[in-house]
């Protein structure tokens, strides 16, 4: 099922038209919150963390029961739809033509159309970035979104696999996906969301603690496999990995840009205002375009690294089972 999952993802991706559970993930939250909020001011802490246990916990409940009792009428209808919601977990072709876009447009040197492609898939303001930022900030956000967009999902249809089953897979796979929505909404450090959105943000942090470390990991071998610079992978990611302000983003970052051979991250403007961070990796090139298209091969690869690891956990796991039986 994982394997069809990815296969189905690399060719189809995310279309405009097919309804997905991220929507509807949206569609709960926002609901949810101008409810709570009529119902609990003053109480934005307390509220914030009833919504998020009831996205996540529905989030989780809804796929796992139906693939469990479907599974006992029609085992191949059960597949099928397992198939299916284990590919709508997966954001790796998303991610790609997403990147691709501004790969594209700055081949093009529009610098107007690179920059509206590359809002499309980075949280900050757009219209100062040169023509090498807008290179940076792709590369950020692919290498930043191989833990979330891949193998977190990847990690938690393995783990659900092996303890579980198909149900518990997806219901594991959807209940990440949710918290990571939720992170993404209400998970800022803003007058709005600082108290409501803490237990979205904690949680988010919590479930992207391992798949971070492993994506980090990843992408070092990956480098290695793709003839980019996998001890500069390995030394920034040693030394850079912790120097971010997301407790887990940093491992992928710092893994990327030694790799690359790039700095990145460093100040950016948000809403206007400007938030220093630290550099990291070491700079030794300018970024250009093409190292766009080498953080997919990057993606790509460390993905496909960890498809294998699952496949090959789920098979152990299997005859071990068998022997145990015998």
């Amino acid at each position: 099922m994982i394997v069809a999952a990815f296969i189905l993802d690399a060719i189809l991706g995310d279309p405009y038209w097919m309804p997905h559970p991220v929507r509807f993930f949206g569609f709960l939250i926002n609901r949810g919150e101008a409810v709570l909020r009529r119902a609990m001011p003053g109480r934005e802490r307390l509220a914030g963390t009833i919504l998020t246990a009831f996205v996540t916990l529905a989030a989780f409940a809804l796929p796992f029961l139906l693939l469990f009792f479907l599974f006992r009428v029609n085992y191949w209808a059960g597949f099928i739809l397992g198939v299916f919601w284990a590919y709508q977990s997966l954001a790796a072709r998303c991610l790609r033509d997403e990147a691709v876009k501004v790969y594209r447009a700055a081949r093009s040197g529009d610098l107007e159309k690179v920059r509206r492609a590359v809002s499309m898939i980075v949280g900050r303001d757009t219209e100062r970035l040169s023509m090498e930022g807008v290179t940076k900030a792709a590369v950020e956000t692919v290498a930043e979104s191989l833990s979330d967009g891949v193998i977190a999902p990847l990690f938690y249809l393995g783990a659900g696999f092996v303890l579980g089953g198909p149900p518990l897979a997806v219901g594991l796979a959807f209940f990440y996906k949710a918290s990571n929505t939720l992170d993404s909404m209400i998970g800022y450090k803003n007058d709005r969301y600082l108290d409501f959105g803490r237990s979205a943000a904690k949680l988010d942090d919590a479930l992207n603690f391992v798949p971070a470390r492993i994506s980090g990991l990843l992408i070092i071998l990956a480098a290695a496999l793709t003839g980019l610079d996998a001890k500069g992978a390995a030394r920034v990611f040693r030394r850079d990995r912790k120097a971010h302000a997301s407790p887990n983003a940093g491992h992928p970052e710092a893994a990327c840009a030694g790799a690359l051979g790039l700095a990145l991250a460093g100040g950016a403007y948000y809403g206007g205002i400007l938030e220093e961070k630290p550099v990291i990796g070491e700079g030794k090139g300018k970024a250009e375009p093409a190292d766009i298209r080498k953080t997919c091969k990057l993606m790509y690869v460390s993905a496909l690294l960890f498809l294998a690891f699952d496949v090959a956990a789920e098979i152990t796991v299997f005859l071990a089972g068998r022997v145990l039986c015998i």
